[in-house]
């Protein structure tokens, strides 16, 4: 065990890092045991309660708004905190890991918000833990460049009133930080980490710069998780000695049952709330997680057939919308995940215009920005907000009054006419293995076939075969989902791989390992919570 002198936590089975000490000092460290202190006791109780809720979505399979809190949601009085001047327009949101090359790149490419990102498009080795917030610390002191060793290509950051605004999005809460513990020797939440290393670094230094520390809060399923942070929030502000309030964010909602709670959330939030997101592959995993034996109506066709005009999904993102301009929020839309092609033009066009008609559909519904994975997108995303918007900074003014959602909308899955296909599980073996074996390297945003794949991906591709099996679907060309198949569509993927890379690259890599690893989290009758739980003992660094 090591850690600066004096500090309460111990840095354990983690090799130095390059200028580590700048992030891991006394202070910092200090900081971080204290929010765990404070804070972990209740998110292990929260965590409880997530299995608790299961239990009763398995029994009930049903979900409805919360007749406790029917009082928040009939008060019109409420809104959210007003919005800080570098959060008022969010028309294009560019999402990354925070790697130093992807830094500069975000920051430079003309979008006006960079979600960086150390939760589903990081694999959290300690190497990207650490390194990640001292390339942030780098970027907001201008003390960032970079030359790619291979092209010999140099990157540096433009003009500072160019850059795009950060919004950091740490772990979520159900994952913990291994190479952090206190003197019992319990690890502390991943989510205290990256939040707590941020926070306490640069929000001071963001204040000085016209900014704040703004962040985005995954894989919350309930009001009392964002009550959680709030408390978080409040303490923070405190310890450091910033004004209340300074701290603004934005919750996906990437989980059914939160969507049942929109209001509550930003109501627990809203003296720091600024927004709510539509995260389009969690949400959908989150429906198979939570229904998974909810029987036939309740099984999702292949995830690519799930469009955002599905009336369940559109439900969700109506609502979201309403929900937050009722309530003075950012709506912000869901990710165009397409990477552009530099040998295939007629790959790009196809690619860009579902791009447009899908930024097109979201800036009309009253979405006030979205969110593209690749610089190229940039400018496909801007125009569909600039021809609503013009120069609006946002249509929160939009009040979607028409919008009616009820409960039963929101699950309604078999309004769906697509069903599963074979192409459909081939095709969530072939992403699942890649994307596996690439985190297990220390990868978590991964081109695939064209996309920008992240750690939703892997798990609603593992979980759709989970369901398939389970649910005994029977493919169009009448094969049956079975373990058997699956173990079977799996091997033959591997060799592919093989062949594809050869033998040399096949035995440099994690292949073996992310094949049985994408089995065992979609085959095991104990169905694991999430993936990233498991494959955290088996990533390296």
């Amino acid at each position: 065990m090591s850690a600066p002198a004096s500090s309460p936590l111990a840095i354990v089975d983690a090799e130095p890092l390059p200028r580590q000490e700048e992030v891991l000092t006394s202070e910092a460290l200090t900081f971080l045991a204290e929010l765990h202190r404070r804070f972990t006791p209740r998110r292990d109780e929260l965590l409880a309660r997530r299995t608790e809720r299961r239990a009763e979505i398995a029994r009930t399979s049903t979900l409805d708004f919360l007749p406790e809190t029917a009082a928040i949601r009939a008060d019109d009085s409420w809104r959210v905190a007003s919005t800080p001047a570098a959060l008022e327009d969010r028309r294009v949101e560019i999402t990354g890991p925070t790697d130093r090359k992807m830094t500069i790149n975000a920051l430079n490419s003309g979008a006006k918000i960079w979600l960086a990102d150390f939760e589903d498009a990081s694999a959290p080795t300690w190497e990207n833990v650490v390194i990640g917030q001292l390339n942030l610390i780098d970027a907001y002191t201008r003390r960032i460049d970079f030359t790619d060793q291979a092209s010999g290509k140099s990157y540096a950051l433009e003009a500072a009133d160019q850059l795009a605004t950060v919004v950091m999005r740490p772990r979520g809460w159900h994952l913990n930080e291994r190479h952090l513990v206190d003197a019992e020797g319990r690890q502390v939440p991943g989510a205290l980490v990256d939040f707590g290393l941020y926070f306490f670094h640069n929000a001071q230094r963001l204040l000085d710069l016209g900014k704040g520390p703004y962040f985005y809060l995954p894989k919350t399923e309930s009001h009392l998780e964002a009550r959680l942070w709030n408390d978080v929030f409040v303490f923070a502000q405190d310890h450091v000695g910033v004004p209340q309030g300074t701290v603004r964010a934005t919750v996906l909602i990437e989980t059914i049952t939160a969507a049942y709670e929109m209001e509550e959330i930003l109501y627990e939030l809203r003296d720091h709330a600024s927004g709510l997101n539509a995260g389009r592959w969690d949400y959908l995993f989150s429906v198979v997680k939570n229904f998974r034996d909810g029987g036939p109506r309740f099984v999702l066709p292949d995830r690519n057939a799930v469009t955002m005009t599905a009336p369940f999904m559109r439900a969700y993102t109506e609502l979201l919308v309403r929900t937050c301009h009722k309530r003075g929020a950012h709506a912000i839309g869901g990710m165009a995940a397409f990477i552009p092609s530099r040998r295939d033009e007629e790959v790009n066009k196809v690619a860009f215009e579902k791009v447009k008609a899908d930024k097109d559909r979201e800036a009309n519904d009253g979405f006030d920005g979205s969110w593209v994975a690749h610089p190229d997108l940039v400018p496909i995303a801007m125009e569909s907000f600039d021809k609503v918007l013009g120069d609006k900074p946002n249509q929160k003014d939009r009040l979607r009054e028409d919008v009616h959602v009820e409960a039963a909308d929101l699950i309604a899955i078999d309004s769906l006419d697509a069903k599963p296909t074979y192409a459909g599980l081939v095709n969530a073996v072939q992403v699942g293995i890649r994307y596996i074996e690439a985190w297990l390297r220390g990868h978590g945003a991964v081109a695939i076939f064209n996309l920008m794949e992240d750690a939703a991906t892997a798990e609603i591709s593992r979980s759709q075969i989970w369901q398939w099996i389970n649910a005994g679907v029977e493919f169009e060309n009448g094969e049956k989902a079975t373990p058997e198949l699956a173990r079977t569509v799996a091997a033959e993927e591997l060799g592919n791989i093989r062949a594809e890379i050869g033998e040399e690259a096949f035995t440099a890599g994690r292949w073996q390992q992310a094949h049985d690893l994408l089995l065992h989290v979609s085959l095991d009758e104990d169905y694991a919570d999430f993936l990233t739980l498991p494959a955290y003992e088996q990533l390296r660094g």
